[in-house]
């Protein structure tokens, strides 16, 4: 897909680089959003998400015309993206206590793909997941892909609180609640990975490109870490 530059209100514009979540996609979203960063425009905000960047510019420096010249230029100066390391942001270990106490939807992961709550876990800690995007919440970070044989389409429902640190799995992603919150995706376990804690300057733990991994952990590491197996609502 051709990249193309749409009118986002009177001070921004969206780049599209494709419609569909891919991993060359996100690559060329940060990629240009490094190059504008290091440009000379007059760039108040940018927000990157699975394919595209929104550009929020001060218009009293620039045109529409003006700012979309200007990123098409950006975009054709891009190197190629064999040049380009595809896990260029940090790689984070994280552990999750999974157990249906703190994972109520485990077992129907489980159900829907005809194995075991063991091997639902071992399944999501088997893959490596980029961060593609963040929103929603301070801190969210969306991961993808999930494996095909564990994905799970959203809650019919969405749970009015679901506690800081669940893991959850939504179709083709997976991602922590970094705050409790209402949602309706599935919930397999919890971790005490800080994703934000304004308090102690924890604004996002995680960032657009980095590389996560879930690893498994007892009951009793959990609680030592400072988990809590809060109940949901």
């Amino acid at each position: 897909m051709k990249p193309s530059i749409v009118n986002a209100g009177a001070d921004a514009v969206i780049v599209y680089f494709a419609d569909v979540i891919s991993i060359e996609a996100n690559q060329r979203v940060l990629q240009l959003d490094s190059a504008i960063a290091s440009s000379d425009l007059a760039i108040l905000e940018t927000v990157p998400a699975y394919s595209s960047l929104m550009v929020y510019y001060d218009i009293t420096r620039h045109s529409d015309t003006d700012i979309r010249a200007s990123i098409k230029a950006i975009i054709e100066s891009l190197p190629e993206l064999q040049q380009v390391n595809a896990e260029q942001g940090q790689t984070h270990v994280i552990p999750v206590y999974y157990d249906e106490t703190v994972g109520p939807d485990l077992a129907r992961i489980a159900e829907l793909h005809g194995c075991s709550a063991e091997e639902v876990i071992e399944r999501h800690c088997r893959d490596s997941y980029r961060v593609y995007a963040l929103g929603f919440a301070p801190g969210f970070a969306y991961m993808g892909e999930v494996a095909e044989d564990l994905q799970a389409p959203r809650l019919d429902s969405p749970r009015t609180r679901i506690p800081a640190g669940s893991v959850a799995i939504a179709e083709r992603q997976t991602a922590i609640y970094p705050l409790a919150s209402p949602g309706g995706w599935n919930i397999i376990g919890r971790t005490t990975f800080p994703l934000y804690e304004p308090q102690k300057g924890i604004l996002n733990q995680l960032n657009s490109g980095d590389t996560v991994r879930f690893k498994a952990i007892s009951k009793d590491e959990f609680i030592a870490a400072g988990g809590s197996v809060e109940a949901f609502e």
